[in-house]
């Protein structure tokens, strides 16, 4: 059987990915979609929005085309 070697003293670990305290839920979302809409016409400013808004909803990073059909159609639209 074979020893690691290991330091004779650690350090406690430092988890830096996390600003809040232990316990504390978020108070902002870390993605931010608008930011990216500002040059879109109306119509695509509104399924944009109406997009990221399904994403935050349902913790999605991506949606399927599927999801995206829904979302148009939620919007009022139809195939003439």
């Amino acid at each position: 059987m074979s020893t690691m070697n290991q330091p004779a003293t650690t350090t406690p670990f430092v988890d830096r990915r996390s600003p809040r305290k232990q316990g504390e839920s978020p108070v902002f979302e870390r993605r931010q979609f608008t930011n990216s809409h500002e040059d879109l016409s109306p119509g695509a400013q509104q399924l944009a929005l109406a997009i990221d808004e399904y994403k935050l909803r349902n913790r999605r990073r991506f949606i399927t085309y599927e999801e995206m059909y829904e979302i148009i159609t939620g919007l009022g639209y139809t195939k003439r």
